[in-house]
C-alpha cells in the first residue's frame, strides 16, 4: 500500500505594475482583484506592488562578470525573487503605458536575466513548471497587443505555460468597472 500523494497547493503571485500613487486602486488592479475572487479558498495569493518595492534597476553583467550574486536576504529584490520561486502561477497586473509594459514590470522581467545566472539557483528550471498570465487594461485592446506578445514570448522563453490575458477597457479611475465583458471574463479567468 502506498501513501496517497497530494498535489501541491496553487499559489498565485500577483505582481502589480501600476505607476499610480500608493493607495489608489487602478483599473488593472481592480480587474485582477475581481478575477482573484473566483480562486478557490485553498489557493494562496501573494500581492506585490512593484513600484512601492523600488527594485534596483537591472544592470547587465552577462558579458563582464557573467554571473550575479544572490540578492541580500533583506532586499526587495530578494523578496520578489523568493515570491516568484514560491509561486505556481505568476500574474502580471499590467496597465499599458505608451503601447508597452509599465517600467516596474519591465524591470522585474529584466531581472530574470540575472536570476538565470545566479550560481546554484535553478531559476529557469523552476519557471518551466509555472504559469504566466496577465491582467491588462488600457484604452483599446489592439494597442495592448505589443505588451501581450512580449509577455507570451517571456513565457515561451522559459518554457512556462501561457495562461492568457484578461483585458479590460481602462482609462479614468473606475472605468473598467463599466466594461461588462471584462467583468464577466474576470469571473472565468482562473477557471
Amino acid at each position: 500500500m502506498t501513501a496517497a500523494s497530494t498535489s501541491p497547493c496553487k499559489h498565485v503571485l500577483f505582481l502589480v505594475g501600476s505607476a499610480r500613487e500608493t493607495g489608489h486602486l487602478g483599473n488593472t488592479e481592480w480587474l485582477a482583484a475581481e478575477a482573484a475572487r473566483a480562486l478557490s479558498a485553498n489557493t494562496a495569493q501573494t500581492w506585490l506592488h512593484l513600484a512601492a518595492l523600488a527594485l534596483p534597476p537591472f544592470v547587465d553583467l552577462r558579458h563582464t562578470a557573467g554571473t550575479w550574486p544572490m540578492p541580500e536576504s533583506s532586499s526587495p529584490l530578494r523578496q520578489v525573487l523568493d515570491a516568484t520561486m514560491a509561486a505556481t502561477d505568476v500574474v502580471l497586473v499590467s496597465p499599458v503605458y505608451w503601447f508597452a509594459p509599465p517600467t516596474a514590470i519591465k524591470n522585474y522581467l529584466d531581472h530574470w536575466s540575472a536570476w538565470m545566472r545566479i550560481p546554484g539557483l535553478p531559476f529557469k528550471e523552476a519557471m518551466a513548471g509555472k504559469s504566466l498570465s496577465a491582467v491588462i487594461t488600457n484604452g483599446a485592446r489592439e494597442k495592448a497587443e505589443p505588451t501581450i506578445r512580449s509577455y507570451e514570448m517571456c513565457a515561451q522563453f522559459l518554457g512556462m505555460r501561457w495562461g492568457g490575458v484578461l483585458w479590460g477597457k481602462g482609462g479614468a479611475p473606475g472605468a473598467v468597472q463599466s466594461d461588462a465583458e471584462a467583468v464577466a471574463a474576470a469571473a472565468r479567468f482562473f477557471a
